[in-house]
């Protein structure tokens, strides 16, 4: 997973940091500050090499109920499935989600195909009634918020 970017020691560290964020995130008040969502993102999706999408679960009050790695792909590109996502939303009650994806090559500049899947994955949402916060590009430069950004 994070072959040559860190060395074993880095590796433990990274796991054991996303874990304390990911139950703190669980635990504690919603998630209503972007840099706290950014900092999730960044910690779980950096270290790997090939691209890799994932929804954060969130309830009404916007607290975490499940980070899900959903899907996996190639070092620029990864096929995501709107229907899957609707049904992850389902199974489990969520009414708001944060979608995240890191890029290997570490520029977090949103594709065109990064826009396009947004807007067919919050139509898609928007009949549920769950709403999409924001969308998180993860690199090793750093992150960028589709909300910020007004893309959403």
């Amino acid at each position: 997973m994070f072959k040559s970017l860190f060395t074993k020691q880095q590796q433990a560290i990274i796991f054991e940091a996303a874990a304390i964020i990911e139950a703190k995130a669980k635990t504690t008040a919603a998630i209503t500050c972007p840099y706290t969502a950014a900092t999730l993102c960044q910690t779980k999706l950096v270290g790997y090499e090939h691209e890799v999408f994932a929804v954060a679960l969130l309830d009404s009050q916007n607290r975490l109920i499940e980070w899900v790695e959903l899907f996996t792909g190639t070092i620029n590109s990864a096929g995501v499935y709107p229907r899957e996502v609707v049904k992850l939303v389902l199974a489990h009650n969520a009414a708001v989600v944060i979608f995240a994806h890191n890029h290997p090559s570490g520029i977090t500049e949103p594709s065109e195909a990064d826009k396009r899947i947004t807007d067919k994955l919050s139509a898609a949402l928007r009949l549920i009634d769950v709403n999409v916060l924001d969308h998180i590009v993860v690199g090793t430069e750093g992150h960028t918020s589709f909300a910020k950004r007004g893309l959403l």
